[in-house]
């Protein structure tokens, strides 16, 4: 009988990490949810401030930044895997990062931001320039700044053909 394995993986939207006080909470926060994988959007971080990102316990931090305070994303793996690293892939604007590597089997984690302008556009385009990268290993998380289901949306908002169009994307 094979052994399952799992992989736990938190995302969150924190929306910059300017002050110590935020990084503090973060971090707690990070530690007392204790997931192997953390992924972080818009730290708004640029590439000379990524080491003020650090969590005890999580010596596997990487980062894709852009050189202005906006955007910015991080995947932080715990030291209680042993991930071992193959590829790193990231956009100079703090979109999106991917990283391969395999823990007992290989493992992609591609944690996207889109902004509120021209996502729609965005996404598709990403996900298309992606596609050969991706594969059924992937798991794809971020902020799509769109409700991709009827928990993150209103009972008035309906899906619009976007929407159907990245998930059918996402699936």
């Amino acid at each position: 009988m094979a052994i399952r394995t799992y992989i736990s993986i938190i995302t969150l939207n924190i929306n910059g990490l300017k002050t110590p006080s935020k990084r503090h909470r973060l971090a707690e926060w990070i530690q007392k949810q204790d997931p192997y994988t953390c992924c972080l959007q818009e730290t708004h971080f640029t590439s000379r401030d990524t080491y003020k990102l650090k969590v005890r316990g999580w010596k596997k931090i990487f980062h894709a930044n852009r050189n202005q305070k906006k955007a910015g994303l991080a995947i932080l793996i715990s030291d209680k895997i042993d991930l071992k690293m193959k590829k790193i892939l990231r956009d100079k604007e703090g979109y999106y990062i991917m990283i391969k590597g395999s823990i007992q089997e290989d493992i992609t984690i591609l944690n996207i931001y889109a902004t509120n302008i021209g996502s729609s556009q965005y996404r598709r385009q990403l996900l298309t320039t992606l596609k050969g990268k991706i594969d059924n290993n992937t798991i794809i998380v971020g902020d799509f700044n769109t409700p991709l289901t009827a928990m993150d949306r209103s009972s008035r908002q309906k899906i619009s053909k976007e929407t159907q169009a990245l998930n059918e994307a996402l699936d």
